[in-house]
């Protein structure tokens, strides 16, 4: 079946396989959280973004191979509820950005931006992008043989960039998200957000003038 990224609460996950890289998305939680499980092809190494919620669930995608690494995108709650019980379970290791670690139980690693992170041979850079919280983050595959694939948290969904609280907030995240994001990388590349289903860069690229029009 083709990767299409529509995963529904309490439905199955969906797997896409990339050259290295295998990418598990999970729909979790009251609020439709998505959590990722990425497996080097190389090693078995497996790395978690974002412990939502529904342990559980969780366990059942990370299977016999176990957990390395687990990354929380930013410091809202509901996106770590299940995040203590994944590292006593499995001896991972915490990383989130350092400004927003203090809000986010457990964390053994802080983060800043152009970071990378290793899952198994597969290297991730970590985009810090301010707005949504202090301490947002992405994680950027990019894959060789293929487009690159960014995990973007609640920074940027379909149609519009993460929920702000004003205008200043609204003006720090939509400058990271177009130079960071869209300035640097091609309409191919594949955005998993934190909550609902996926896009390209180039599926919103057309509204960003849009978007920074109406400040939200």
């Amino acid at each position: 079946m083709t990767y299409t990224g529509d995963v529904r609460p309490g439905g199955p996950p969906a797997t896409r396989d990339l050259d290295g890289l295998s990418i598990t998305k999970i729909s979790v939680g009251p609020m439709d959280n998505n959590a990722y499980l990425l497996r080097c092809h190389r090693t078995g190494d497996q790395l978690m973004i974002d412990a939502a919620a529904d342990a559980e669930r969780l366990f059942g995608v990370i299977g016999a191979a176990g957990l390395s690494t687990i990354v929380t995108t930013h410091r809202h709650a509901d996106h770590w509820q299940a995040l203590s019980e994944l590292l006593r379970a499995t001896g991972a290791v915490s990383f989130a950005h350092e400004a927003d670690a203090e809000h986010i139980p457990e964390v053994d690693r802080m983060l800043a931006d152009g970071d990378t992170i290793a899952c198994g041979r597969v290297a991730l850079e970590v985009v810090h992008l301010v707005g949504h919280t202090p301490g947002s983050i992405a994680l950027l595959y990019e894959d060789r043989a293929g487009v690159p694939h960014v995990f973007t948290g609640d920074s940027l969904f379909p149609g519009g960039v993460g929920k702000t609280a004003g205008r200043a907030d609204f003006d720090s995240l939509f400058a990271d998200v177009r130079s960071k994001l869209f300035d640097r990388l091609p309409d191919e590349t594949w955005v998993y957000p934190g909550h609902g289903r996926d896009t390209t860069l180039g599926a919103e690229r057309p509204a960003l003038a849009e978007w920074f029009e109406r400040g939200w």
